[in-house]
């Protein structure tokens, strides 16, 4: 089997310039790890261009084989108790106005890696208290206390995405549901954070599904929702079942919109941190509520 080759309006900009290299060398000499380079996001060049980069802590491996990801799956490594502060000096000399923060799953330790979301958040407060602070994160199997553990260290964005439609959970997300995911994020938003998810398109998931996955988030109270084609990093992975035209991405977008959602990001080449300074000042304006506090008590 051989992976499709993709329509003209999925070409993604190389990586160059001073920028992507001054990204590059931070990220090196910092010893960080970026989803950006481990799911072969395909804006990694316009991003690392931008000098912007999606940092991934808690790893590099995984604990979960979802067969839509190319994050590295396996056995994990000891914790590195010195990565939060080694993000917080990177986020520093980026000079980030806004930064996003992932992880892979760590289900094998007892809190999913929590204590470190939350020390890694801290660190990047302390380091850099103008900068907002977005974290997507993984559900930590529906274990709302360590949930909380990471809303406790005040991001301003929480993200968490439920990736496709509720049919299709089992095959393309393998260890996760969709119900749990649905439930992290509304226990986010009772907290009183502005919360955001996204899912693909092109996994065989049907116009009605869709329809009924963005009146479920409508209903979960969700305030930013990114929408993207989902591309097969390898032949392992599951196919492409259809190209998304453009034209169908905008549709998505005017119908979140007009169900009341506050920011929808959809087109080919979306992903869950593209231009994520771009979409969340659109929502939340020029200072972040976490951030302000931050500022205020400093």
């Amino acid at each position: 089997m051989q992976i499709q080759r993709k329509p003209p309006w999925l070409r993604a900009r190389l990586p160059n310039g001073p920028g992507y290299a001054a990204v590059r060398q931070l990220v090196d000499g910092h010893q960080l790890h970026t989803v950006c380079q481990s799911a072969q996001c395909p804006n990694l060049g316009e991003c690392w261009s931008r000098g912007t980069a999606t940092v991934m802590i808690l790893g590099n491996i995984c604990t979960r084989s979802c067969n839509f990801c190319a994050v590295q799956t396996g056995r994990p490594t000891e914790l590195d108790l010195g990565e939060p502060a080694r993000v917080a000096e990177a986020v520093a000399r980026m000079n980030l106005r806004h930064v996003v923060v992932t992880s892979v799953a760590r289900d094998e330790l007892a809190d999913g890696g929590a204590a470190v979301w939350a020390a890694t958040i801290r660190a990047v407060r302390h380091r850099n208290p103008h900068t907002a602070i977005e974290v997507l994160v993984p559900d930590f199997k529906g274990r709302l206390a360590d949930v909380d553990t990471v809303l406790d260290a005040r991001p301003d964005i929480f993200n968490h995405n439920v990736e496709t439609v509720e049919r299709l959970q089992r095959p393309v997300r393998v260890h996760a549901r969709y119900d749990r995911s649905r439930s992290v994020l509304r226990h986010a938003k009772s907290r009183g954070f502005t919360i955001k998810t996204g899912f693909m398109l092109g996994l065989g998931e049907q116009r009605a599904e869709v329809e009924q996955t963005m009146r479920d988030l409508v209903a979960d109270r969700v305030d930013i929702l990114t929408i993207g084609q989902y591309l097969q990093p390898t032949v392992r992975h599951l196919p492409v079942d259809r190209w998304v035209t453009p034209e169908e991405f905008q549709h998505w977008k005017e119908f979140g919109l007009a169900l009341g959602l506050g920011v929808v990001e959809s087109g080919p080449l979306v992903r869950s941190s593209y231009h994520a300074d771009e979409q969340s000042a659109k929502y939340t304006g020029d200072e972040h509520r976490n951030t302000a506090n931050a500022l205020a008590s400093a």
